[in-house]
């Protein structure tokens, strides 16, 4: 149980996961690059999006992952451990 006494069910720990090797093989490496040349990497953003961290609060029948607070939550917190710009912002 963590510090507020509450558990990712197994779910939400397997999007988690997914969030975390997402950041690690696609941003982690560029992190540096991008921030040096003050780029605004699009194409993760994209594949962020086929991931289906995009949109994830919103309703599958308007074209998001139809997914709840808490999942959206393990996506930005594994995502913002990387680069907390990019966590923020999907």
């Amino acid at each position: 149980m963590t510090e507020f006494g509450f558990d990712y069910s197994e779910t939400q720990r397997m999007i988690a996961e997914s969030a975390k090797q997402f950041a690690e093989q696609h941003i982690k490496p560029y992190v540096m690059e991008w921030d040096e040349s003050q780029e605004f990497p699009v194409e993760v953003f994209k594949k962020a999006g086929k991931m289906g961290f995009m949109g994830v609060l919103v309703p599958e029948t308007l074209g998001g992952s139809g997914l709840g607070y808490h999942e959206y939550i393990a996506i930005i917190e594994e995502i913002s451990k990387v680069d907390p710009s990019i966590g923020l912002s999907v």
